[in-house]
């Protein structure tokens, strides 16, 4: 399908990208009409320099420099290289179409049924793929460029409940965009007094034509015009719908409020209160949330879970579903508010339009060229593979494909392969195809794909790196040895025991291998931790202490229903500790934090101690709750006469008999020789150091230690 992309920072293409497949809970959607949001899409297009985007925004450079000691100044440069120039993002949120096809968890919606769609990054495209919270029927006699503006429309309705005007209410709307002007209309809907203020007069006389009791231009003489209108007392309300760095709408909205009064703030703007003004006014300030309740929440809009309408009247779908009533009843007009349309093979002119001051822009509108699909026909058979390179596989090469385009691959997998002689990189897949067809062109892969099933029926791809969400590792990696490749899967291997033993009967079976990313082993720091201690004379102790404060709120990575930071990243030191000490875990003894409250997550913040079959003990110590600036990883040991210790792959010091101290500048995290060992097993027909049983053992005593902290009793690990 053809996409709207914003390619580096600045440059909008339209490109070809594989057909998305439904997921469950999820829709995909052939749109008709697409609306730009012109705020909140072209704030990400940056047409001035960079050195004045840094200058605007000098935390750019500490995310860099943090980077940085975590990736090393290489690994950082390609990596800013890219964001400029190459990498791929979908722009978009708003649009209007049919159902091409559904996911057999959604009962409620059939293909070829009109719907206005909403989600974040969602983008302007042939296909998308949407949850089912965030798409709604049209009406009949709703058109698709009406439709269209649903999004918009159910921002602006969540704003105006945030508001709570009641009929009668003086209500400033400060600044008359798209969703400014939708305010205004609402307000007018729900029996308020709208005042439309803006530095554009044609704005303001738009707004005044299509409804706003009165129209003011922004600016001095604001205060007194208002009064004049209030006889006095100013709004009872203001609303501030405008995008700007400036803090100028802010005092505006204060100094026209009454004693008392509301402000609600909707659009981007900098919020700078006089303190003096505030207290002594007593104002009341409110943010309101994207489309309403349910933004931004994955159970909502990812997992199809709706909130009960008996304790959440208004979420977003049902704003969405009020929006398009309003459209159908006539109570709301945003056909006017449409001042420019373009096919969407014209996308980067769209973008240039707005853009340019002069051209009097508002609402743009992208038309579709295809024929929208009936009710009641088969859906749309996807294309779900573009070639991009097209190179062929050498004699000899191990073809190797990317299953899930994160971070991880980006910033450490793709980059390690890349380096390795004798891998041919044959096909990037994931679900969301900018970016699959990104990192394909970045690493120069064969093709993209958004069909698992497509690549592991290539006979080129002899291997696949599997670094997708965790929930997804086992049965993506059960399902790849059982097509005959070897497998690379990235830590945890399982979330329960059973996928463990599907995992190793697949291994058996298929007579495979499989590795998995447990790093630390072939990290410089910890082999020099290894090697300490590898003459000791008895029983050691170690004890590792991780603070991962980002693993926190709605990161989906800090949910324990998918395992959480304990199965997800506990993992890799529980491995750690049989990896340096040659041991089994026994037993394990854990404590958590407590588990009722929702921040901080308890199960993620763990004490445990681990007995060792040869009288080890090792204890861990990992929490969410510390500071960002706290060290992350701190592993000690100590045996007999010996003591070691190494920090955040960068540090490792030796005392006993012998001393010594090594400290790198940037992390080591050994992924190039994980890699390099993986290859190396496929060609040598051995088993790679890092095996099926090691992340059998790894998941298994995690469940045990989540076990233990739940009942506080030992658990035995077999």
């Amino acid at each position: 399908m053809q996409q709207v992309i914003r390619k580096g920072l600045k440059d909008i293409i339209v490109d070809e990208v594989p057909d998305p497949l439904p997921t469950p809970h999820h829709v995909v959607v052939q749109p008709v009409r697409s609306l730009i949001s012109s705020g909140t899409e072209t704030a990400s297009i940056h047409q001035e320099s960079v050195l004045k985007e840094v200058a605007d925004r000098p935390s750019h450079l500490r995310t860099v420099w943090n980077v940085m000691k975590n990736t090393g100044p290489r690994a950082t440069i390609a990596e800013v290289r890219a964001k400029l120039t190459t990498d791929y993002a979908v722009l978009g949120y708003a649009g209007a179409g049919v159902i091409a096809a559904v996911h057999e968890s959604v009962r409620d919606l059939a293909v070829g049924d009109p719907v206005a769609y909403g989600g974040e990054g969602t983008g302007h495209g042939e296909r998308i793929l949407t949850g089912r919270n965030l798409v709604a029927r049209i009406p009949p006699g709703v058109a698709f460029d009406e439709a269209a503006f649903t999004t918009l429309g159910s921002i602006a309705m969540n704003a105006v409940r945030i508001a709570s005007i009641s009929v009668g209410d003086v209500v400033a709307v400060i600044g008359q965009g798209l969703v400014g002007q939708l305010i205004a209309q609402l307000v007018r809907v729900q029996g308020g007094v709208a005042i439309a203020i803006d530095l554009k007069n044609d704005r303001v006389d738009l707004a005044r034509r299509l409804g706003a009791d009165h129209g003011l231009p922004a600016g001095e003489g604001l205060r007194e015009a208002v009064a004049a209108i209030t006889n006095g007392r100013g709004v009872d309300c203001s609303i501030i719908a405008a995008a700007t760095k400036s803090n100028g709408p802010a005092l505006q909205a204060l100094e026209i409020c009454r004693d008392r009064g509301r402000i609600v703030v909707v659009g981007a703007v900098a919020l700078e209160f006089p303190w003096n003004d505030m207290y002594m006014k007593e104002i009341q300030l409110s943010m309101a949330r994207a489309y309403g309740p349910g933004s931004y929440d994955p159970a909502y809009e990812r997992q199809g879970q709706d909130y009960p309408a008996a304790y959440v009247r208004w979420t977003e779908n049902r704003n969405m579903e009020e929006f398009l009533r309003l459209l159908e009843h006539r109570r709301v007009d945003v056909q006017p508010l449409i001042t420019h349309r373009f096919p969407l093979a014209e996308a980067a002119r769209a973008y240039g339009t707005i853009l340019d001051a002069t051209s009097g822009s508002l609402g743009v509108v992208l038309e579709y060229p295809e024929t929208p699909v009936a009710r009641g026909s088969a859906p749309i058979t996807p294309k779900t593979v573009v070639t991009v390179s097209g190179a062929p596989k050498a004699a000899g090469q191990l073809g190797v494909a990317l299953i899930g385009a994160g971070n991880l691959a980006k910033w450490a997998h793709l980059p390690a392969l890349k380096k390795l002689p004798g891998v041919s990189l044959r096909a990037i897949y994931s679900a969301h195809g900018a970016r699959g067809k990104s990192y394909a062109k970045r690493f120069g892969a064969s093709y993209c794909a958004s069909d698992l099933s497509e690549v592991l029926a290539d006979a080129s791809v002899d291997a696949v790196c599997i670094a997708s969400r965790n929930a997804e590792h086992a049965a993506q990696a059960e399902a790849a040895l059982r097509a005959g490749k070897h497998v690379f899967v990235e830590k945890p291997m399982a979330l329960t025991e059973a996928e463990c033993h599907r995992l190793q009967r697949a291994v058996e079976e298929s007579g495979k291998a499989l590795a998995v990313g447990f790093n630390r082993r072939f990290a410089p720091c910890y082999i020099d931790l290894k090697n300490a201690v590898a003459r000791r004379s008895g029983p050691a102790v170690i004890a590792a202490r991780v603070n991962s404060p980002g693993i926190s709120g709605a990161y989906w990575m800090a949910d324990p229903a998918i395992g959480g930071a304990i199965l997800g990243e506990a993992c890799h030191f529980v491995d750690l500790f049989r990896w340096l000490l040659d041991s089994e875990i026994v037993s394990v003894s854990a404590y958590s934090l407590p588990t009722e409250s929702k921040e901080p997550i308890g199960q993620n913040n763990i004490a445990a101690s681990f007995r060792m079959a040869d009288g080890s003990v090792a204890n861990l110590t990992y929490c969410t709750v510390g500071s960002k600036t706290s060290g992350g990883e701190r592993v000690e040991i100590f045996a007999q006469g010996v003591g070691a210790s190494t920090e955040d792959f960068k540090a490792f010091t030796l005392s006993g008999a012998t001393r010594s101290h090594r400290k790198a500048w940037f992390a080591e995290k050994g992924y190039l020789a994980q890699f390099a060992d993986f290859t190396q097993a496929i060609a040598a027909g051995r088993s790679p150091q890092v095996t099926v049983r090691d992340g059998a053992l790894a998941t298994i005593a995690c469940l045990r230690m989540l076990d233990s902290a739940r009942d506080l009793t030992p658990k035995t690990i077999a």
